[in-house]
């Protein structure tokens, strides 16, 4: 068992699996701000737009609820394209703003790659060479 705990420690805290748990609840919570952008912000504006429609309501109904004076026998079946709307524009959003982030990454990593490297140093018998001629220069 104790192997076991041991292996378990050396596993998770590698620092790819830490970089990747970073990355999962950082995605998360990016998910819930953009759905709440695109769900509060941009969805009513569209709606408003064609003429004041709440996308998460529309849908097709194939089933009447059936009622019993206020009580609800069988719900009403339905096909919620709205909902499937605003999840899409979610997705859209999301997937574009990832790939404006990673554009950005890449072209930072690029500007570090095209960064003149120091030259070499010149081969040690180079160097001596140089400073004899200096020497025998400064002699006459």
């Amino acid at each position: 068992m104790k192997k076991i705990l041991q292996e378990f420690k050396q596993f998770a805290m590698r620092g790819n699996v830490i970089d990747m748990a970073v990355g999962i609840i950082i995605g998360g919570a990016f998910g819930k701000i953009v759905s709440s952008v695109v769900g509060d912000i941009i969805m009513p504006a569209i709606g408003l737009l064609v003429g004041g429609v709440n996308f998460t309501d529309l849908k097709i109904i194939l089933k009447q609820a059936v009622m019993d004076g206020d009580k609800v026998v069988s719900p009403a079946v339905s096909i919620n394209y709205g909902n499937f709307l605003q999840v899409t524009f979610d997705f859209i959003i999301i997937a574009f703003s990832i790939f404006m982030l990673v554009k950005g990454i890449n072209a930072l990593n690029k500007k570090k790659e095209e960064a003149p490297a120091a030259p070499a140093p010149p081969p040690t018998d180079i160097q001596l060479l140089t400073e004899i001629r200096d020497l025998l220069k400064d002699k006459k």
